[in-house]
């Protein structure tokens, strides 16, 4: 099987749980999947299968999420799960400074990943030094946050949405709003609505993919692999050349531009993923055949 999977996460799962659960079902060990999801969040996560995983690295695309902000409790993990760090009152907030904070979160440029993340630091995930009870320092990376919104404002709760780059922890932005307001706040609830091109409408829970598999109607569940690399430039190439690229050889590429570029053949099928290189050489870096990859 080649394609992508546009699984709806329930809670309670890790994203490691439903790519156990989707191999079992369609008896496929090549799985990977484009971005974690907390235990607690629910919501689109994309898996890449068969020869689709090799395209995972290409997919890192913005994200939208729908989340719930609990104000006036401060936890070690950001979220409703972990332990209570602080509590504060909330009668002095108005909704209007609320909304106002939540709006603020557009000027956020860098983040530090929070300690029950999977960033590995001396080799080691955070959240597996967290268990240990060790805290350590981590470096802010840069995050971009393209668009927020706010849903509702029901004291001591604020929903919002938001739109980000991947790599944007939303539990810490909850945290961030906690701490502007001088209340605290962690995450309550958060649903991941879209990932690029996968979004809610044509997701898949894991209940009706294995009423399908059980039906032996797997018709229309895959979306195509090269809705992973469409956000990358595309060429096409005579076939002579398309063959040679295929077969691992270096092309000249004259004037094309510099950069990964997605190389299709005359049927609209991707053949390979390339690098054109600032020496004027067109390099394959993915290779799938000059028969194509849908």
């Amino acid at each position: 099987m080649i394609g992508v999977l546009n699984v709806n996460k329930p809670s309670s799962f890790t994203s490691h749980d439903v790519v156990a659960v989707v191999r079992k079902l369609l008896q496929e060990k090549q799985i990977g999947h484009l971005g974690t999801l907390d235990p607690l969040a629910t919501g689109v996560l994309p898996l890449a299968l068969g020869a689709a995983t090799r395209l995972v690295e290409y997919g890192s695309f913005s994200k939208e999420y729908r989340a719930v902000c609990l104000l006036g409790k401060t936890t070690d993990s950001c979220d409703v799960t972990g332990k209570i760090m602080d509590e504060k009152p909330v009668e002095g907030l108005t909704a209007e400074r609320v909304v106002q904070e939540v709006l603020n979160l557009k000027t956020i440029t860098r983040q530090k990943p929070p300690m029950v993340s999977a960033v590995k630091t001396g080799g080691q995930k955070l959240y597996e030094l967290a268990r240990q009870g060790i805290t350590v320092d981590r470096v802010a990376r840069p995050i971009q946050i393209h668009e927020v919104e706010v849903l509702s404002v029901e004291l001591p709760r604020v929903t919002f949405r938001v739109v980000c780059s991947a790599g944007t922890y939303i539990r810490v932005l909850c945290e961030n709003i906690g701490e502007a307001l001088g209340v605290g706040g962690c995450m309550e609830e958060l649903q991941r609505t879209k990932v690029g091109p996968f979004s809610l409408r044509n997701s898949l829970t894991l209940e009706g993919i294995k009423k399908s598999v059980e039906a032996q109607n797997l018709s229309g569940m895959l979306l195509p692999a090269s809705l992973l690399v469409d956000h990358l430039r595309e060429i096409r190439l005579e076939e002579d050349q398309l063959k040679a690229l295929c077969l691992g050889q270096k092309l000249k590429s004259g004037e094309m531009e510099l950069g990964i570029v997605r190389v299709m053949n005359a049927q609209g099928r991707l053949c390979a993923i390339a690098e054109n290189l600032p020496e004027g050489i067109l390099k394959p870096r993915k290779v799938f055949g000059w028969e194509g990859l849908l």
